[in-house]
């Protein structure tokens, strides 16, 4: 409940504070007076835009602050969990306006417009002189009938909002990763000499790795041979025979110098060294199964790979990624699409239910608002397009005279009438809202005798289950005030 108003330095307020209570709260007074201009203080309050403007000419700055009071559970411990405390259920709500700049504050805490939105709309429902107006819109309508519901609507909208994100993000993704219709064509035939270049190399998944530990082997092997060759060749007939002139001059000369024994038996053993090792390798050389041709054949087929993979990615899979991924994003659109439906189908079929609920609660204030022999529906039918609001469009059906049909709201309805459907719609919603105070800003416009009457029994009956504050210039209203 709204407690009070204080308002400084605003438009053509000084100063002032204004007290409320419960149930049904009028003000009165003449043009100019600044009814208006109090009411619209509350709309800077909760966060509307603010103009440097507004100040009191000679001021530095403006305040606006709303004192509340609420048993609203939900609303103390969204509070609390900003770090907001909130003891009694008190609520102060500042704001401070100051030529470049403004600063709201929420019990002392300085919040966002954001944060003070989120709260406002728990606390307070505002009803202007030209909001009536918002019922020649059809989105109003499904807006409306969405309120009306939320009980029963809220999670599987939330579900469906959520399902239509997901989709929604993979199929930008998709869009994205896709080129369009034109640049395809333009690109086809490089595309089709690029695909011919890959489907003719017979890629396997793994045969870059493959290849290149076989490279690596056959290049060890290679160096390998060729050492063991020129080892062989150099230790060959060549040094066999060099060993072998050098043992017969030494035979020459061993028996004329008898301390030559040893150096015989060096020179003997070298020689048959020598021979062993070249056997040897001889042996291990006709072992050796490398082949020249079949490491120039790795080599050239990794070079291959090699140069596609630079062309085209950083690996085999990478070249055949592609369309993978288009397919796996193409799976994923359809399931997250199917999601989406699903949860789209339950909200519309309570949205389907809840309309004709609604058009009966309606169709009944507005009777007791004078509408005498009005008939009220409402239609809820396939929207063009699917959003995340759903795949719905709703419209209000209305007939103020005998005989005729049904015809579209907008299409029938004059000011005065409007703003009585308004006052009708607000005090149905009213019945299942939880919002604790109600402002009416001359919802009284166009109407006199009779219809005032009703209208001030309307505003009555609102006020037993909420606080109302109206602005009204007829005395029918006025006399139902509990607070003038």
């Amino acid at each position: 409940m709204l407690l009070g108003i204080h308002v400084k330095n605003l438009a053509l307020i000084d100063e002032v504070e204004v007290d409320f209570g419960e149930h049904l709260n009028i003000m009165t007074g003449e043009t100019g007076a600044g009814k208006s201009v109090l009411i619209g203080s509350v709309n800077l309050a909760l966060g509307q835009k603010a103009s440097k403007d507004l100040i009191r000419k000679g001021a530095k700055e403006a305040l606006v602050e709303l004192f509340f009071q609420t048993k609203d559970e939900n609303l103390i411990k969204k509070l609390e969990a900003m770090d907001i405390s909130c003891e009694n259920g008190d609520i102060i709500i500042s704001r401070r306006i100051m030529p470049n700049r403004s600063v709201c504050r929420i019990n002392g805490e300085i919040v966002s417009a954001k944060i003070l939105s989120e709260i406002s709309g728990d606390l307070i429902d505002i009803h202007g002189q030209h909001d009536h107006q918002s019922l020649l819109y059809k989105e109003k309508h499904l807006a409306i009938l969405d309120d009306y519901a939320k009980e029963v609507l809220a999670a599987p909208k939330a579900s469906m909002e959520k399902a239509y994100k997901n989709y929604a993000a993979l199929e930008k993704k998709y869009h994205e990763s896709n080129a369009d219709a034109e640049t395809r064509r333009r690109e086809a035939d490089f595309i089709t000499y690029e695909l011919q270049e890959i489907e003719s190399a017979a890629l396997k998944l793994g045969e870059d790795e493959v290849l290149e530990q076989q490279y690596k082997k056959m290049s060890n092997a290679r160096k390998i041979t060729e050492n063991l060759v020129q080892a062989h060749q150099l230790t060959g007939q060549e040094a066999s025979d060099a060993v072998s002139r050098a043992l017969r001059c030494m035979y020459t000369i061993a028996d004329d110098t008898s301390d030559m024994a040893d150096l015989v038996a060096q020179l003997e053993d070298i020689e048959n060294l020598l021979g062993d090792f070249n056997r040897e390798v001889s042996a291990y050389l006709s072992d050796m199964t490398f082949e020249p041709s079949a490491c120039e054949e790795v080599e050239q087929r990794l070079d291959l790979i090699n140069h596609l993979k630079a062309k085209f990615g950083q690996s085999i899979e990478a070249i055949e990624d592609y369309d993978v991924h288009m397919e796996n994003l193409s799976k994923k659109m359809a399931e997250a699409k199917a999601e989406y439906e699903q949860f789209a189908g339950k909200v519309s079929a309570i949205r389907q239910t809840k309309s004709q609920e609604l058009a009966a609660a309606i169709e009944n204030a507005l009777k007791d608002l004078n509408f005498l022999d009005v008939q009220f529906s409402m239609e809820v039918r396939p929207a063009q397009h699917q959003t995340a609001n759903g795949i719905d469009e709703a419209e209000f059906m209305i007939s103020t005279n005998p005989g005729e049909d049904l015809k579209p709201l907008g299409h029938v309805a004059s000011g005065g009438e409007l703003s009585r459907i308004m006052l009708a719609i607000k005090s149905v919603l009213a019945d299942a809202d939880d919002i604790e105070t109600l402002i009416f800003d001359e919802i009284d416009t166009g109407i006199s005798g009779r219809t005032a009457q009703k209208v001030s029994e309307r505003l009555a009956i609102i006020s037993g289950k909420h606080q109302v504050l109206c602005i009204s210039h007829l005395p029918q209203i006025a006399a139902m005030a509990d607070h003038h």
